[in-house]
């Protein structure tokens, strides 16, 4: 796993999954639907609001407008590669 991973692009693909592309040039499709725990990530489960995430090309994360993010090195890691 490369820990100083960064997200630079994201498209919503269906249900709770999003096709995140990486700085390394690789593209992971992250099924979120298993990882909405806590409190902050309540708004998510609603799938109109969990659509509404964008890229913070800043600081290398998705996020939301309530300000939920999950770490890109996680997203990395629970990511399904694709070709």
């Amino acid at each position: 796993m490369n820990d100083l991973v960064e997200v630079v692009d994201a498209k919503y693909l269906n249900g709770y999954k999003i096709l995140v592309q990486f700085d390394d040039g690789k593209k992971k499709i992250v099924d979120l639907q298993n990882e909405l725990n806590g409190k902050i990530f309540l708004p998510l489960k609603n799938i109109k609001y969990f659509q509404n995430f964008s890229v913070n090309k800043e600081l290398g994360i998705i996020q939301w407008p309530n300000e939920a993010d999950f770490a890109p090195e996680h997203l990395y890691s629970i990511g399904e590669n694709i070709s």
